[in-house]
């Protein structure tokens, strides 16, 4: 299927924007999801940042009141006794009254041997506290970290005790206290840094999370991972700080939805205003190619506007210029060819006139000049008949071109019409030994100009006797069709010649005459024409084979 210039530039269009705009969407698509995954990793590093701010300022208050407590001299004093009942009813009464409920306080010897504790729960169920001796590097300053106690895990800071004996101080206790690393605290931390979600992990093994961490799908969350190290700065586990992907793609489904919802409207858009202007550009093209048709119809009056000076200007400019060359050049061909009409119809005219004249001329110089025998009188009259009567035939031959004149018709029998131009013919047709041997019923009748078409058969008869110097015969049948006579006039010549078979029924052309226009046939096909009929050459192994179809 053939598609016009305007479909084509749309198809082409359509596949350009749809190109364009799906390079752009996914330009889009990938810078957002880069700028998504950027701010889930900020958004996760400021939850860190908060966590930490968090967690050092809790890590803080235990060793502003670890500190305080070691400073109390109720305390020391208590301390001092080394009685494990009234070291844990003095340091438990003032740690209910600074402490916060579910923090964790314990007091321990120097070797890490448990005295007394408050909030410790399972931890007092312990003889000792193995980190102690670790801590102990860092005394006399405090020493944080993460620490697994029993089953849990907490953030503790221990403050070491001293007082002063023979000038010098002395380790007496150590007061260890700790934040539970919980669900709980989870929750919290999550509340109070922008709504992140942590989880804490104990050697690879979970021990509090605000979610399921068993249905952590790496594709789901963004994960910043931060070590939890002990009192001497070991590795003992990991924070891992999640931000969901769900609200980045929800909000990037948002964006593919409106970029589709954009894609389609600017696709509808560009290819209207594709359409539009592509209409206008090529307007001057459809009124070139309307033009072009009516040059094809022989109308090289036509001429396109010209507007602009663009390329479709300059090629409509260039279109009149060739209208009026074709114009020019058509006029001086008509008028070359009607010389060369004259010229050939007046040459054709002279020498066809010439032998009938003489024979004219002849015969009556002999009919005034000489004494002649009664027979040789007929026999000259009998010439000069004849000379006048292809002189008539010629000069009538030459009225039907120049006048096209026409005959009313009348209700003819066909085979009387053929009979007459073959009677016309006869003393030719006995001089070649040529016989006319006419097949048609009597009872076709059909609606004719009888002078015409008498004249039809008469110039097929007159073409076949001279094709035929050494005698022959000519066959005339009928037959009855469905749309009419179909009348055959086949001869026993050598025919007609290939090179002029296809050109035999135009204005001067002959095959092998002598005599003659070369109208005869141009002129016998005209006539059946109008009586709504038709005259061809058919294919014949023998002579020349003419069939003519007549409407009843």
């Amino acid at each position: 299927m053939k598609l016009s210039l305007l479909w084509r530039i749309l198809f082409s269009t359509s596949i350009a924007i749809t190109l364009l705009f799906a390079v752009l969407g996914l330009i889009l698509q990938n810078q957002f999801e880069r700028i998504s995954s950027q701010t889930l990793e900020e958004e996760a590093q400021s939850s860190f940042r908060a966590y930490q701010s968090l967690w050092e300022a809790r890590a803080d208050q235990l060793g502003t009141i670890g500190q305080l407590l070691s400073r109390m001299p109720d305390v020391r004093a208590a301390f001092s006794t080394g009685d494990r009942a009234t070291i844990r009813d003095t340091a438990g009464e003032v740690w209910d009254k600074v402490s916060q409920p579910g923090t964790l306080f314990v007091i321990c010897d120097p070797r890490g041997a448990i005295i007394a504790g408050a909030g410790a729960g399972a931890v007092m169920a312990q003889a000792e506290l193995s980190f102690i001796q670790q801590a102990s590097a860092h005394f006399p300053q405090q020493a944080r970290g993460f620490e697994p106690i029993g089953s849990r895990l907490y953030q503790v800071v221990v403050t070491p005790v001293y007082v002063a004996s023979n000038g010098s101080d002395v380790l007496l206790n150590v007061l260890v206290s700790g934040i539970p690393v919980d669900a709980a605290l989870a929750k919290e931390l999550k509340a109070n840094t922008g709504g992140s979600d942590y989880a804490f992990y104990l050697k690879n093994q979970p021990v509090a999370a605000t979610l399921d961490v068993s249905r952590i799908d790496a594709k789901d969350y963004y994960q910043f991972s931060s070590t939890l190290a002990d009192l001497a700065g070991n590795p003992i586990g990991e924070l891992r700080v999640l931000r969901s992907f769900e609200a980045a793609q929800s909000r990037l489904s948002a964006l593919r939805m409106r970029l589709v919802v954009f894609w389609v409207l600017a696709m509808l858009a560009g290819i209207g205003l594709t359409y539009l202007l592509a209409r206008r550009l090529l307007r001057p093209t459809e009124t070139l190619d309307v033009a072009a048709s009516e040059i094809a119809r022989g109308n090289y009056d036509i001429r396109v506007p010209v507007h602009g000076g663009d390329e479709i200007a300059r090629l409509s400019e260039t279109f009149n210029g060739m209208c009026e060359s074709i114009q020019k050049a058509r006029e001086e061909l008509i008028r070359q060819e009607r010389i060369s009409t004259i010229g050939r119809l007046s040459t054709s005219i002279i020498h066809d006139l010439r032998n009938p004249l003489a024979a004219v001329y002849g015969g009556a110089e002999m009919l005034v000049d000489s004494d002649l025998s009664p027979e040789q009188t007929k026999r000259l009259s009998g010439n000069i008949y004849n000379a006048s009567r292809q002189i008539q035939d010629l000069l009538q031959e030459l009225a039907s071109v120049t006048q096209g004149r026409a005959h009313a018709r009348e209700v003819c029998r066909l085979r009387e019409v053929i009979g007459a131009a073959a009677d016309t013919l006869a003393a030719q047709a006995e001089d070649h030994a040529v016989s006319i041997q006419v097949e048609v019923p009597s009872d076709v009748e059909l609606p004719l100009d009888r002078s015409p078409m008498e004249r039809v058969f008469q110039n097929l008869f007159s073409n076949s006797i001279e094709a035929m110097p050494d005698g022959g015969s000519v066959s005339v049948r009928a037959a009855r069709e469905e749309d009419g006579i179909v009348v055959t006039v086949q001869d026993t010549g050598p025919g007609i010649p290939n090179e002029i078979a296809g050109e035999l029924f135009q204005p001067f052309v002959t095959a092998r005459k002598k005599h003659g226009m070369g109208l005869g046939l141009a002129l016998a096909r005209k006539t059946v024409l109008t009586h709504g009929g038709d005259l061809w050459l058919e294919a014949s192994n023998v002579g020349a084979c003419f069939k003519l179809r007549l409407l009843a």
